[in-house]
């Protein structure tokens, strides 16, 4: 409603304003509610009249069950606890006493953990090797069952070798990859 301007627009306006005041009033004293606007939430179709939950046959979602309930601080944290807090001893990295020298390249290893500068040599001699069984086979559905020897240049078969695959590589034995590991 646009109310007009003006000495006759103020006098209006405390008119309404003492309506309304009054007919609240008269509403309250009725016991009517008073006409207010309302907040308007999305609610099921159906709305039944709210029981409890061991009386509730149809369980029928509330429009509270599709809301996120999360926890809000009431007080924001300083400075001084959120230090407190990330700087605790407890959450600082701890000194390592088990580090040990690895004894095949000379690098820093945790003792009982396999050295990742050898473990990197392994895994490359071990694409290499994968690659000539690749080769060999042409496919990975042509692999016989049997166990697989592996003889570099200058090395020959043993006796207990009999009926196991062979590959063999045109280079050198690694000075890591020994014969015992395999025996």
């Amino acid at each position: 409603m646009a109310l007009p301007l003006g000495p006759s627009g103020g006098i209006f306006s405390v008119l309404l304003r003492c309506w309304l005041r009054t007919e609240e009033t008269l509403l309250r004293a009725l016991g009517l509610q008073p006409l207010h606007p309302a907040l308007a939430i999305q609610t099921p179709v159906t709305n039944p009249i709210e029981t409890h939950e061991e009386e509730r046959s149809d369980n029928v979602p509330s429009f509270l069950d599709s809301i996120l309930w999360m926890a809000a601080p009431k007080t924001r944290r300083t400075i001084e606890v959120n230090r407190c807090r990330r700087r605790n001893p407890n959450k600082l990295i701890k000194e390592k006493y088990n580090i040990d020298q690895c004894p095949e390249c000379g690098h820093l290893k945790l003792k009982h953990v396999l050295c990742g500068f050898c473990y990197e040599k392994v895994r490359h001699e071990t694409h290499l090797i994968r690659q000539e069984i690749k080769a060999k086979e042409s496919g990975p559905f042509n692999s016989p069952t049997v166990e697989t020897v592996v003889l570099y240049d200058g090395e020959k078969p043993h006796l207990k070798d009999e009926g196991k695959r062979i590959i063999e590589q045109k280079r050198k034995r690694p000075s890591w990859f020994t014969k015992e590991l395999y025996l």
